[in-house]
């Protein structure tokens, strides 16, 4: 089995939001200590915007990235998912739709499913990175061609 999902996973879905929220946690911390001149309305920028931008990217990386599943891997007429300690087996022909977005960093890859799985109706992962950004993934295209052949089959 040959993996299809970026290898980059772990770090968009682990590394990346402990550095963001540590640095929001370090402006916080730093405009709580930082000495004032008699006023604490000086320090207030430092307690609000990092709160708000702190809220906001929750979001943001609760939809886009911490919905990416960990891996996915090609068994030739099948693709195997795996999250944390869930693993299942779908089908090609259970795939009805592939959407490939190269243009966002991390690039994402959706499978929206016949069927509900373990991980839901659609699943999302982080494609491979290539090097000449904004290019296709030749790994992609043969996925969404072989998928094509199966649904033919069917």
């Amino acid at each position: 089995m040959s993996r299809i999902s970026s290898t980059m996973t772990f770090f968009y879905k682990r590394v990346f939001p402990l550095l963001w929220f540590g640095v929001l946690v370090l402006i916080i911390a730093f405009g709580l200590v930082s000495p004032s001149r008699g006023d604490q309305a000086y320090n207030i920028p430092f307690l609000i915007v990092p709160v708000l931008m702190g809220v906001f990217s929750y979001r943001f990386m609760q939809k886009m990235v911490f919905s990416l599943v960990d891996e996915v891997l090609d068994a030739g007429d099948a693709l195997v998912v795996r999250n944390g300690a869930q693993e299942e087996r779908i089908p090609l022909s259970d795939i009805k739709n592939v959407s490939y977005s190269p243009y966002m960093n991390p690039p994402q890859v959706t499978l929206s499913l016949r069927r509900h799985t373990a991980f839901g109706d659609t699943i999302v992962f982080c494609g491979p990175v290539s090097i000449v950004p904004m290019y296709g993934s030749p790994v992609i295209k043969d996925l969404i061609d072989r998928i094509d052949s199966a649904h033919k089959k069917r």
